[in-house]
């Protein structure tokens, strides 16, 4: 099983690529309660969150990692949409 801080700790060491990823999380009272940031707002992976100019994100919050419309995570009980 893959977990989101690899897949986003892959992303910016190993690829360097994490500023073109779209995570997808929990945000109760957003549309869907999903909201989207850009990796390029991360300014931190923190040992349990992600941090933003704005707020810290648990991981365990992730539903979904995007890469260039191709899915690298997906949060089990999340549907796979190929559409991204």
């Amino acid at each position: 099983m893959t977990f989101p801080r690899e897949v986003l700790n892959e992303l910016k060491w190993h690829r360097g690529r994490l500023s073109d990823a779209s995570i997808i999380y929990l945000h109760r009272g957003a549309p869907g309660d999903r909201r989207t940031v850009n990796g390029s707002e991360i300014v931190e992976l923190e040992r349990s969150f992600f941090t933003t100019d704005e707020s810290k994100i648990p991981y365990h919050r992730i539903r979904r990692i995007v890469l260039d419309g191709e899915t690298l995570y997906v949060d089990r009980g999340e549907e796979v949409d190929e559409k991204l």
